[in-house]
């Protein structure tokens, strides 16, 4: 059976895209978290990944690195992972990989971290030109394909890889549009999204530079994690 290594629920957008996705498609896994320990955790998780990062799937003998990289691997054994009709097929994978490489005025203005509520001091040009590309796409993917998910009516890899975004913006209360909010309360309600959500706020640990990230990025306004 495969072992999919993530890290801590609150903090791990890039763990959460593979394992939502597993879950998601009752992929069987086991499922070992390496929580952030220390400000680097590089050299630690070395021991079971070439990046030093997660996510991390070990299948038998073979080491797949890199959420994207998981998800093309399990794309080749399973299928759901991405839409049978080729046209929403390819909107998908595009849009997959446009978050993969992109958003990063997203990433590094609203770090993610599940438990917490949180007020920006503004939303400078860069951040609300990514807010409105992210509310562009997530209205085309449900006009265009009928939803309830990004690409159809079944869930797929684009709204995993889209789903740390849903986190995003309930904590900081981001407007995506009013097409894109009815995606992002579909995906909050997933059970695989609950699951993974009732075990970010169970967790009691903290790691320092998270906790750095989220006070740089905005004033918290509510904690709902376990202390």
């Amino acid at each position: 059976m495969n072992t999919l290594i993530t890290a801590n629920r609150n903090y791990s957008s890039w763990s959460l895209r593979p394992w939502v996705l597993m879950r998601a498609l009752g992929i069987p896994f086991v499922d070992r978290v390496e929580p952030f320990a220390q400000a680097v955790n590089w050299q630690a998780f070395r021991a079971f990944s070439p990046t030093g990062q997660v996510p991390v799937l070990i299948d038998g003998a073979t080491t797949v690195w890199d959420s994207l990289g998981i998800t093309l691997y399990l794309a080749d054994r399973h299928a759901g992972i991405w839409p049978e009709e080729p046209v929403a097929r390819a909107f998908a994978q595009a849009v997959v990989a446009e978050m993969h490489g992109g958003f990063s005025a997203l990433r590094n203005r609203c770090t993610m971290n599940v438990g917490v509520r949180a007020r920006l001091p503004e939303i400078d040009a860069e951040l609300a030109r990514d807010l409105a590309r992210i509310g562009e796409i997530l209205g085309q993917g449900l006009d265009r394909f009928g939803g309830p998910w990004l690409a159809g009516s079944a869930f797929t890899a684009a709204d995993a890889f889209y789903a740390p975004v849903a986190f995003r913006i309930r904590t900081y209360g981001l407007d995506v549009g009013p097409v894109g909010a009815q995606w992002v309360e579909s995906v909050l309600a997933h059970p695989a999204m609950r699951e993974w959500e009732s075990a970010a706020l169970a967790e009691t640990w903290r790691e320092v530079e998270h906790e750095a990230d989220l006070a740089r990025c905005g004033a918290i306004t509510a904690d709902y994690r376990a202390s």
